[in-house]
């Protein structure tokens, strides 16, 4: 299985969702560095983009060309601010823009942004006109299966949005309204699939080479789109990109190269952040330390501490303690 957008070839059919707070320039460096293909940003505020505020500036503080295939994911209510944020967003060297009508947290819905734009087609529809006519890429968009059960209607915005010229679709097996309860339906997506001939790609609860399998089968997806899964586990979407390509899967990194890959995020993380850097990784600490043991010790080392030379010292020290052995997929 091969995977393109509007006959631009990505590398594999194994895509990093946008995950705000997460998917910034060193995890997106970090799954590359395993062997990642298309990356997606985290969600960006439009207005903000405009406003040059600092706090999403710095999302896009890269070089978005030498992070090719990238795509930059925009949240916004306004077509005529979506339409210039992309414009931006395409002059810094975006590969693809990525519209966002998925996101259900409340501060986004709550301004009729993300999800809240699957209750409102006319506006929706606004909107993909407004970016795909702004920009010379290709516009991909991202959303749910619908706001709640009682008004599934992604197949119906998935029609809309390949007429206005969205050339893929990425949806989120769950209603807004479930939040991340329950467990994505990827059975449902396929109804999707079925409504358009543009590539439609399954996400939500796709953890291993297993639920990769299965959401495909399930759904009819031409890929998938793979967010909590990576989390502590870059690897797993050049994993999933050699499975679906049909190529022998690479293994899962050893301890070694698990403690090499953890400190080169880390430091990606410290270049771009400063100060504030141990502070955000902690989470990522957690997540490469899961399921290891002396985790919990870590855990409270990096919780407890924001100096880089101590925390970087009891990563070394952890993966020191660890037997080979220890390793999990």
């Amino acid at each position: 299985m091969s995977l393109a957008i509007d006959g631009n070839i990505l590398p594999h059919a194994a895509i990093l969702a946008p995950m705000s707070g997460v998917t910034d320039w060193p995890f997106r460096r970090a799954v590359r560095r395993c062997g990642g293909g298309l990356v997606v940003t985290e969600m960006i505020a439009s207005a903000a983009v405009l406003r040059d505020v600092k706090s999403e500036m710095r999302k896009l503080r890269t070089e978005a060309i030498a992070e090719a295939p990238l795509s930059i994911q925009l949240a916004g209510w306004e077509p005529p601010v979506m339409a210039e944020a992309a414009k931006i967003c395409t002059d810094l060297g975006a590969s693809f823009i990525d519209i966002n009508m998925g996101c259900p947290a409340k501060k986004v819905t709550g301004k009729l942004s993300g999800s809240a734009l699957m209750r409102d087609p006319h506006l929706a529809g606004a909107i993909m006109a407004a970016v795909v006519d702004a920009v010379d890429v290709s516009v991909t968009l991202k959303m749910r299966l619908g706001w709640d059960d009682d008004s599934l209607n992604a197949p119906q915005l998935a029609n809309m949005a390949e007429n206005a010229g969205i050339k893929m679709l990425a949806i989120h097996g769950r209603t807004r309204c479930q939040m991340y309860n329950g467990a994505a339906d990827w059975a449902k997506i396929a109804d999707v699939v079925a409504a358009v001939d543009i590539p439609v790609v399954a996400n939500g609860d796709i953890t291993c080479l297993d639920t990769v399998q299965k959401a495909v089968e399930q759904s009819g997806a031409a890929g998938v789109m793979i967010g909590r899964g990576a989390q502590g586990r870059p690897w797993l979407l050049a994993q999933a990109g050699d499975f679906l390509s049909g190529q022998a899967v690479r293994p899962t990194p050893s301890i070694g190269m698990r403690h090499h890959l953890m400190r080169a995020h880390l430091d990606d993380m410290l270049s771009h952040y400063g100060a504030s850097a141990m502070r955000l990784a902690r989470k990522h600490i957690a997540w490469y330390a899961h399921g290891l043991p002396g985790a919990a010790e870590l855990r409270d080392i990096a919780n407890n501490n924001t100096d880089a030379a101590m925390v970087f010292a009891a990563v070394d020290q952890f993966f020191e303690a660890l037997d080979p052995s220890d390793v999990a997929a």
